[in-house]
């Protein structure tokens, strides 16, 4: 498939813009819930100090081994007709822009369980297709198939490094100020930030 010199263009931009946007995002929630559920933070803290211990940077080889880390880390996004498309029993024309509401699949009783709600980062152990009931599709946090995100290797070992830094020298609550504000920009983002209270380890 050929692109045009304004395709690449764009697909440059999405890469820098959406690469910070997205990564930022993804800990800030991170952050959030570890806040919230300080059990899940230490079972993380201890995966992270067994790999590295405390004064160890995270490197390629150690953050492969963080298990729980990855299960925790994982909005909607847009595409647009290119050519004349028939979805269902509609047809699309060149130009349309839908939106697929990640968040609305990410939450479907049908699909996750009775639990949808529940922060539950270990229904991830067993792997994708068991905790999405054999329906693997359905978790899409970069995308799927031939449009997913070019940066989610970047991204998600970008995530795991920072994140194990943050748990190899602090401990953080959510701080009584914190506003609850999702945003959708690029990403569903907090839109007034996320406050936390951090004590160093």
């Amino acid at each position: 498939m050929k692109i045009s010199a304004d395709q690449l263009v764009d697909e440059c931009k999405t890469l820098y813009v959406a690469g910070q946007e997205t990564t930022n995002t993804l800990l800030s929630w991170m952050i959030l819930l570890l806040s919230i559920h300080q059990e899940w933070q230490e079972e993380a803290r201890r995966e992270v100090l067994r790999v590295f211990g405390p004064d160890k940077t995270p490197d390629s080889d150690g953050i492969t081994r963080l298990k729980l880390v990855i299960i925790l880390l994982f909005a909607g996004f847009m595409r647009v007709v290119d050519k004349e498309t028939r979805l269902g029993k509609f047809d699309l024309p060149v130009g349309v822009q839908l939106h697929i509401p990640i968040m609305a699949i990410h939450h479907d009783p049908d699909i996750w369980g009775e639990d949808v709600h529940l922060f539950k980062p270990d229904r991830f152990s067993e792997g994708v297709a068991k905790a999405t009931n054999n329906n693997p599709s359905a978790f899409m946090p970069f995308g799927m198939g031939p449009h997913t995100c070019a940066g989610f290797n970047f991204a998600t070992n970008e995530a795991k490094i920072t994140i194990a830094m943050i748990l190899q020298r602090f401990t953080f609550s959510l701080s009584p100020g914190y506003v609850h504000s999702p945003f959708p920009v690029l990403a569903v983002r907090p839109e007034k930030g996320v406050q936390v209270i951090i004590n160093a380890l």
